[in-house]
């Protein structure tokens, strides 16, 4: 089967378009931006960036300088943008051995399901997690814990869940309150079972930070991300 060239040699004129092996005589047909063809003109060394592999889309993948040099985790510049303030934080605080790696916020509901998962995971491998079921009073309000667990925490994960999500309704959590942990570049979201958009409609400054979700992952692949974001 006859490849096209356009990602090679482009098809910047009708006339190269026909030469095409593939697309001759469907020149015709390419819709022309400013007297080019659709098709990008690239360098004779172009590459095609690498998916990531989660979900198709197009998304590409980028390695940020703290994942080891042999690990499979697979981020989005997105993620890497996001991440990298919160690991310099994780860097500045590696000498203070005295706190915990991980403080895990996350709804009552998910005690012991999605948050339970999260916890064992990234446990498993080492890392060690301020978790409701073993450090937080019952009882004791989400925002305050949350300031409590991110003092004695290199970095807070926020479990974004749908049963999160009603738990933020009902507690009528201000953005600005948010907004102050939020500023320490400590938090990261981990979006499981919903969206940001429905994140969005709660607590449009949280949702403003991106994270990571398990959308288009496992869990166990966020659990990586996170094991890889603390180790220092």
């Amino acid at each position: 089967m006859a490849r096209c060239t356009a990602p090679v040699r482009g098809h910047r004129s009708a006339a190269a378009a026909a030469a095409c092996p593939a697309c001759g005589g469907r020149s015709r047909g390419y819709r022309s931006y400013g007297g080019s063809s659709s098709y990008p003109s690239y360098p004779s060394s172009y590459t095609p960036s690498v998916s990531s592999g989660r979900g198709g889309g197009g998304r590409g993948s980028s390695k940020p300088r703290w994942s080891p040099a042999g690990s499979s985790a697979m981020y989005t510049p997105t993620e890497v943008r996001a991440l990298t303030p919160v690991r310099e934080n994780v860097e500045r605080r590696a000498s203070q051995t005295e706190l915990r790696d991980v403080f895990l916020c996350h709804a009552w509901d998910d005690r012991k399901g999605a948050a339970k998962e999260l916890h064992d995971l990234l446990e498993t491998q080492g890392v060690s997690v301020w978790f409701s079921e073993k450090d937080v009073p019952l009882g004791s309000a989400l925002l305050r814990e949350i300031d409590r667990g991110l003092a004695k925490s290199r970095i807070g994960i926020v479990l974004v869940t749908p049963a999160f999500l009603d738990r933020l309704n009902a507690e009528g959590i201000a953005d600005k309150e948010l907004s102050v942990l939020l500023a320490r570049e400590l938090l990261v979201p981990v979006v499981h079972d919903t969206t940001y958009e429905a994140l969005r409609n709660v607590s449009p400054m949280l949702a403003s930070r991106s994270g990571l979700s398990t959308a288009e992952e496992l869990m166990l692949d966020v659990a990586t991300k996170l094991v890889e974001l603390v180790n220092v």
